[in-house]
């Protein structure tokens, strides 16, 4: 479920998706994203290889990310947006979000944040940790997930994808992901202890506020909430590790 859901790698389909099958995927997200990290490393390596604009070695790098997810969190990042937007009645912010088009809210959202990892990572490829960035960036954004969808986070709608993972992760796997991500972020090559450890810190917290409001407004988690959890906890870990 974790890599049928999250990349376009062709997988078995599971043969029962129930409460448990849902938490273990979404606490497994990080590892089903481990081929499209390698992909985006990969690019960065062969783009400084033959001397490539940083520039364009990071929007090939997370683009490859984009293409080999569906471009899924991306469409959640600028639905969520819509919706928040849109109104601060519940019910006409979800229908905004279930249309599936993107306003110019969600567009200006999808642009600035893709300008955000983009403008990161190009500042990580000129300081010399590229590859480090792009791996970390993109498997602490799925790290996330299993925090969203924590014992406790309810559900915006009775149906969708956001039902079926709501509240499925015990609040311990949660933490325990979470400390094992800071645990190896705290091992990039080329940096200190503490980068990594602060990369996944402010992912979490980016993530984490976005969270917060979402459920507030919109009354629990959709499948775009936890889309556009991942692109900005990719965002912010990029960010952190931008020099």
């Amino acid at each position: 479920m974790a890599v049928g859901t999250l990349t376009t790698i062709r997988v078995p389909a599971p043969r029962v998706i129930d409460r448990r099958v849902a938490g273990g995927a979404m606490v497994l997200a990080p590892l089903a994203a481990v081929p499209l990290a390698l992909a985006a490393g990969l690019i960065v390596a062969a783009g400084r290889a033959v001397h490539l604009p940083a520039l364009a070695v990071a929007a090939l790098a997370l683009g490859a990310v984009a293409l080999g997810s569906r471009g899924l969190h991306l469409d959640g990042l600028a639905d969520t947006a819509d919706g928040l937007g849109a109104s601060y009645d519940r019910a006409k912010a979800l229908d905004v979000m279930r249309r599936g088009d993107s306003g110019p809210t969600g567009v200006a959202t999808l642009v600035f944040v893709l300008l955000v990892q983009v403008g990161a990572l190009t500042g990580a490829v000129e300081a010399g940790h590229g590859i480090a960035a792009a791996v970390a960036g993109v498997l602490v954004g799925r790290c996330t997930l299993s925090m969203s969808c924590a014992e406790g986070v309810p559900s915006a709608r009775p149906e969708g994808l956001g039902a079926t993972v709501a509240g499925s992760v015990p609040k311990a796997a949660a933490i325990a992901v979470a400390a094992a991500a800071a645990g190896l972020a705290a091992l990039l090559p080329g940096l200190p202890w503490w980068r990594g450890a602060a990369a996944v810190a402010l992912a979490y917290l980016t993530a984490g506020l976005l969270l917060a409001r979402c459920t507030k407004r919109l009354g629990g988690i959709t499948g775009d909430v936890l889309g556009a959890g991942v692109e900005t906890g990719v965002a912010a870990a990029l960010l952190a590790l931008s020099w």
